[in-house]
């Protein structure tokens, strides 16, 4: 038996040594240089400089993700209902057609693409210029925090319904039928029936979604780029600006932190409904 599992690891072996230099190598580091001092010893002075200067950027962020997190949730559940309640065949055609087009888009992509149809003379201004819905001296930039979220949402609501669209299409039809049956409507009984069944499914989507927001770069330096901003873009700054490491990492720990915070309700969650069950 020895020689097949030094196989198997032998196997893996590419795999463990790329997690390690990518993954873990990284973590380990930003962890000891977040929590060491310029005298090599233990210290908390870099949380202190990250609080000091950069609070109101992590409370920016917070909001900038949370709200982008429940958005893409309402947006989600919305597209994956009608797909999959929907007596409109039109209306399901559009949607399927073009909901999953921001899945093959980078980031970055959809931030440049962002520049110039948010901005006040983009071209969502102009179209609604254009269609007599609004006048020129009204055109307003949402090159700012509401851009971010904007694109967030756009760039993350396909892949959430993706996955909740699949979770609904499992779902025994008869339910649906006899909650139809009985009198209820198409948003009641995706609200009250379907919803309940898929739940785990759009945690587990708004998770990853969160996690991939809170990790994004580009959107809030290329759509925003003013102040307050993104952790992202304070932890490059230190880098670039000042190749104070320490603090940047600060920020990287305390970027784990709410990452974890929000792994450590999904896994609660997750083992009361199997207590549950």
């Amino acid at each position: 038996m020895a020689r097949p599992s030094f196989l198997g690891l032998l196997l893996i072996a590419p795999a463990l040594v790329m997690i390690g230099v990518l993954f873990l190598y990284p973590l380990g580091f930003s962890l000891s240089s977040a929590f060491t001092g310029a005298d090599g010893r233990f210290s908390l002075g870099s949380f202190h400089k990250a609080y000091e200067l950069y609070s109101t950027d992590i409370l920016f962020t917070l909001f900038i993700v949370i709200v982008s997190t429940l958005l893409t949730g309402v947006l989600s559940i919305a597209i994956a209902g009608i797909l999959t309640l929907s007596e409109t065949p039109w209306l399901i055609a559009v949607l399927r057609n073009l909901y999953r087009w921001p899945l093959f888009i980078p980031f970055i992509v959809a931030a440049q693409c962002m520049r110039t149809f948010l901005a006040k003379n983009g071209l969502m201004n102009n179209s609604l210029v254009a269609l007599g819905l609004m006048e020129p001296i009204q055109a307003t930039s949402f090159l700012d925090w509401r851009g971010i979220i904007i694109t967030f949402v756009w760039k993350q609501v396909p892949f959430v319904t993706l996955m909740l669209a699949g979770a609904m299409a499992s779902i025994d039809r008869a339910t649906i039928e006899a909650g139809r049956n009985l009198g209820a409507s198409r948003l009641r009984v995706l609200i009250e029936l379907v919803l309940p069944q898929v739940a785990q499914t759009l945690l587990v989507g708004l998770v990853l979604s969160f996690v991939t927001m809170l990790s994004v770069l580009s959107v809030p330096m290329m759509v925003a780029g003013s102040q307050p901003t993104m952790l992202t873009v304070d932890m490059a700054f230190r880098i670039n600006s000042y190749g104070d490491y320490a603090t940047a990492n600060a920020l990287g720990v305390i970027s784990y932190v709410i990452a974890g915070a929000v792994a450590w309700i999904y896994l609660r969650h997750n083992v009361k409904r199997e207590a549950q069950i």
